[in-house]
């Protein structure tokens, strides 16, 4: 009777424990997100607030678009969306623009319009919607956005874009932020059709063997920050050394960020300097 009297004490205590017990309350700064960030990748940022501190909100800007969105199908059976610009006359040239973690937006779009204008006219200039048709001026958004991508679904969606370009393109690559981890990546996937990437603040691919297979050379516009860091960066150049394969880089004093006008944080200066050499690189590669 005694351990029957036990067992019915101990199983009330227990129920009152899990009805009464208090939900752990997460603080309003921490981005709640499906799955871990991939490692190496810059979602693993996301959840720092320090991180999130280096993206304010985008200033709007006035846009008139040069271009038309486009729809293109991709390996997976789906589709994907982009921005498009098409050469003046028919043209194996193409530049792959990859947005920042905002997603695909009327900055994005009109960078695109003013490599098209300064490479002459004489370049396709494509900008391809990473995100599905998702954008957002919010930064714990964007957090969440880049934390939700799907590699494989990327993946699709660039080598899409490779098809759509043609078995004779000639491409070459540029991004910031996200998209200048997806412009060495792009470059990766583009195979023998790559000539060029250039890489605005992305974190880069660490993967040596990966990097061996890169059929260009790579430029690399970078900021002064704790996240992809002085040492992140001389380890990439070290990385490309043992892969063979030439890089060339340079750390501006400037923050994450400093090349887009629509951050508050945009430092003229440094973003002309950056232009110049992204130009300068890309004119080259296309032999303009």
């Amino acid at each position: 009777m005694n351990k029957l009297w036990l067992s019915l004490n101990l199983l009330v205590v227990s129920i009152m424990g899990y009805f009464g017990a208090k939900p752990i309350e997460q603080p309003e700064n921490q981005i709640t997100v499906c799955h871990a960030p991939i490692s190496g990748d810059m979602a693993q940022f996301a959840n720092d607030p320090n991180f999130i501190a280096l993206h304010p909100a985008p200033i709007a800007i006035k846009f008139v678009a040069e271009g038309e969105s486009i729809t293109y199908p991709t390996a997976d059976g789906s589709t994907a969306n982009a921005y498009i610009v098409k050469a003046k006359k028919k043209s194996d040239k193409w530049l792959f623009v990859y947005q920042e973690w905002w997603g695909l937006n009327d900055h994005i779009k009109h960078q695109a319009d003013v490599f098209y204008n300064d490479l002459g006219g004489n370049v396709n200039v494509i900008a391809l919607d990473m995100y599905d048709g998702k954008s957002t001026t919010n930064p714990q958004e964007a957090g969440k956005l880049m934390q939700g991508v799907v590699e494989t679904r990327l993946e699709n969606i660039v080598k899409g874009a490779i098809t759509l370009a043609g078995p004779k393109a000639q491409i070459a690559n540029v991004g910031w932020c996200f998209g200048g981890s997806w412009s060495l990546k792009s470059a990766l996937l583009g195979g023998k059709q790559t000539i060029g990437s250039v890489m605005y603040y992305g974190m880069p691919v660490k993967d040596v063997e990966k990097l061996k297979t890169l059929n260009s050379d790579v430029l690399g516009l970078f900021a002064t920050e704790q996240y992809i860091s002085q040492q992140v960066i001389e380890d990439f150049a070290a990385n490309m050394k043992t892969a063979n394969k030439k890089l060339t880089y340079k750390i501006f004093n400037a923050v994450h960020g400093f090349s887009n006008p629509s951050n508050p944080k945009y430092d003229e200066a440094a973003s002309k300097e950056a232009y110049g050499m992204a130009l300068s690189y890309l004119k080259e590669k296309y032999k303009l």
